[in-house]
């Protein structure tokens, strides 16, 4: 397969919004040296930040400002001809206000996009759960992958945090439903908007039941053209201490699946209690299948997760990794992804 070109990378890259670390700089220098004419920074602007889906859901100011400055600095290496739309864009941008919010754009491999309406900081609003982690993306691919684990099957997602691993599996797997859960006020807020930035309209209420036709495609809905693409989705807010067997036994998960739930001792033994509840309530139903993925930063944490599954009798196993990367970009982070046997 040929090598996406120079711009597409940038775009790919720069829609994502994650950093600026991961982009071919050093060969995006090389190219200006040995041809400084502009087309290929005009191609570059147009791919980036002049993108309809930045346009329309922007990365954050600081983001944009570090990318254009960057590209500036590359384009002054060279013998080139200052390009004034880059400056303009430079200038756009220094006269935005700061947000505490911004937008990701992840692209799927058919090229749709993920919307992600996220926090700019990593802790806001007492918790982690309003940006989107690297086992999240990791779980994503591992599930376009191996997207038969999900067709036609009810997926659980514990701790789905503000929805990426859901919604690429949701567009790309073809589950037969999909509950979306978490427990914090403000991720269950954040994440029923960005199943609705993604083509999902849901109806009011505590737990949430999202139908599936995208908006202005209700009358395809109606003649039935796409009865069995969409799966039905619930956003559920759950509380792994005080759910009850019986809660679990009505969602009749065929599979379960959680990222980046594994990084606190206390966390870890309220996540153990939760599988022996779906295990408890499974009565004449197979058992679902339990896919976590987390990013190993404490070995010692991952190590008495292993620990603590041992103890009640979860077996585990590893998924092997894969090479590829569809939607990281830099150096693949620590993250492992454990099949559960509950």
């Amino acid at each position: 397969m040929a090598q996406p070109g120079l711009a597409t990378r940038f775009q790919r890259r720069f829609l994502a919004a994650r950093q600026l670390r991961p982009f071919p700089w050093p060969e995006l220098e090389q190219n200006l040296q040995i041809s400084p004419d502009s087309s290929l920074l005009l191609d570059i602007l147009h791919k980036t930040v002049r993108h309809p889906l930045c346009a329309k859901y922007p990365p954050s100011t600081k983001y944009r400002r570090s990318f254009l400055t960057e590209l500036i600095k590359k384009h002054e290496s060279t013998a080139a001809e200052p390009l004034d739309e880059l400056y303009d864009e430079l200038a756009d941008v220094l006269n935005e206000e700061e947000s505490t919010r911004c937008y990701k754009n992840y692209l799927l491999p058919s090229g749709e996009p993920i919307t992600l309406s996220e926090s700019v900081a990593i802790v806001s609003g007492g918790t982690t759960g309003l940006v989107t982690w690297d086992a999240a993306l990791q779980l994503a691919q591992w599930a376009i992958e191996n997207n038969a684990v999900f067709r036609d099957r009810t997926v659980l997602e514990l701790g789905s945090g503000i929805g990426f691993t859901g919604i690429a599996i949701c567009k790309t797997c073809h589950p037969k439903a999909y509950v979306f859960s978490d427990c914090h006020p403000a991720v269950l807020q954040q994440l029923a908007e960005n199943i609705h930035l993604n083509g999902f309209v849901s109806e009011p209420g505590k737990t949430r039941h999202i139908q599936t036709e995208p908006e202005g495609q209700e009358e395809e809905a109606t003649n039935y053209q796409k009865p069995k693409l969409n799966p039905k989705l619930i956003v559920a807010e759950l509380d792994w201490g005080s759910v009850t067997e019986k809660q679990l036994s009505d969602l009749q998960p065929d599979v379960v699946i959680a990222a980046d739930v594994v990084y606190d001792p206390e966390i870890i033994l309220a996540l153990i209690g939760m599988l022996q509840k779906l295990s408890a309530c499974r009565a004449a139903r197979k058992a679902p299948e339990v896919y976590i993925a987390f990013t190993i930063r404490n070995p010692d944490t991952y190590h008495l997760f292993q620990a603590e599954l041992d103890k009640v009798g979860i077996r585990w196993q590893i998924i092997p990794a894969h090479s590829n990367s569809i939607f990281l970009y830099d150096v693949q982070p620590n993250v492992t992804i454990l099949k559960l046997f509950i």
